[in-house]
């Protein structure tokens, strides 16, 4: 993989150098997508239109889609000269994004239990991301990443560390919730009860968005930033919009249920 990268790149400058443009560019496409949900909601699950091309089995959709956001970090550390994998920072930080990858691409997409169709441009646009950001944050970490040898001990790191560990429980927990709401033959939706669900909406977009926000502060680079601000806008934005749903759906709907910050928002 390396001769491949050394084709891509004529230095390591420049490989650099395109590393940080796509975090810049991520950030930007990161506004842009906060405006244009101010007037749709992401078209898959419940907001799954024709428009956005054919639907695909949720299950294959889930594991295919995913799937690059494993399998090309794999490569880059495995299968190019990754200088920095035996940094203690860097090892950690991988270990984040792989742990969460890990079960979101191998294990998730086998657990659901029906699910809606995910639309084939929703299909492919979620492909590309994970294609481009598992090569900005692995390729980042795996080579380049310069952190001081008692990082592990900063405050940014320990608070960022935490933070993760917490929203990859509550995100895990709130999804197992959301699987078991409906018994065996049972169809509809139903009112999420337990766990977070107590206090917000999304209580599983919460939980996401709090574990790369704890990645981005461990990390403290433009790469890890750049994702966890990408995350906030896409998944604040389907919160909003579970909340409203299950507001209008349900008449029982808890009043003093937040939609994503629990007590405030």
């Amino acid at each position: 993989m390396d001769a491949l990268l050394m084709k891509l790149f004529s230095s390591e400058k420049e490989e650099m150098y395109i590393l940080n443009f796509l975090a810049y560019f991520m950030a930007f496409m990161a506004a842009c997508t906060f405006f244009a949900l101010l007037f749709m909601n992401v078209p898959y699950g419940r907001y799954a239109s024709s428009k956005f091309g054919f639907p695909v089995n949720v299950r294959l959709a889930w594991f295919v889609q995913e799937l690059p956001a494993f399998m090309v970090p794999l490569c880059l550390v495995f299968w190019t000269s990754s200088a920095k994998t035996s940094q203690l920072p860097n090892q950690l930080l991988l270990a984040m994004y792989f742990c969460h990858y890990v079960h979101r691409s191998l294990i998730y997409p086998f657990l659901i239990r029906g699910g809606k169709p995910i639309p084939f441009i929703s299909f492919i646009l979620a492909v590309v991301f994970c294609i481009y950001n598992g090569y900005m944050q692995v390729r980042y970490l795996s080579h380049y990443a310069e952190y001081p040898a008692d990082w592990v001990t900063h405050p940014c790191f320990l608070a960022g560390s935490v933070l993760w560990l917490v929203g990859w429980l509550v995100n895990v927990h709130s999804d197992h919730i959301l699987r078991n709401l409906r018994k065996p033959g049972e169809t509809g939706y139903k009112i999420p009860r337990g766990g977070m669900f107590e206090y917000v909406s999304g209580a599983n977009f919460l939980g996401e968005i709090t574990e790369w926000a704890g990645f981005a502060l461990a990390g403290s680079s433009v790469h890890s930033s750049a994702f966890a601000i990408f995350t906030v806008v896409v998944l604040s934005s389907r919160a909003v919009a579970h909340h409203k749903w299950y507001l209008a759906k349900f008449e029982d709907y808890p009043k003093c249920r937040k939609a994503l910050i629990p007590f405030l928002f």
